[in-house]
């Protein structure tokens, strides 16, 4: 189904203008830099390797739409990764596809 160009909101960021903070982001910002490695809670992030969006981008663009029942916490961990999720869902089966055609899956 076609989206209607009302639906669709494209933004660009120039570098050479950055975007004004407030004094509260400013300080947020401040706050997390400052912040040791150490200390940033990663468990919530899944582990994604680069190699799973490298050879999802190298793809060929010949897709089927379909109607799939997925478990709810699976679309929605797919969800919470943000816009363009569907294409991650398709790069992880993707992987799983190619590992499964050249034999690397036990």
């Amino acid at each position: 189904m076609p989206k209607k160009s009302s639906n669709t909101t494209k933004q660009t960021l120039d570098p050479a203008k950055e975007p004004v903070l407030t004094a509260a982001q400013k300080e947020r910002l401040d706050a997390l830099a400052a912040m040791p490695d150490a200390q940033i809670d990663y468990k919530d992030a899944p582990y994604l390797p680069d190699a799973v969006w490298v050879k999802a981008a190298k793809l060929p663009c010949v897709k089927q739409q379909i109607t799939l029942r997925i478990d709810a916490e699976v679309l929605e961990f797919f969800k919470r990764t943000g816009a363009r999720y569907q294409s991650r869902m398709n790069a992880v089966l993707r992987s799983y596809v190619e590992a499964h055609r050249t034999g690397h899956a036990k």
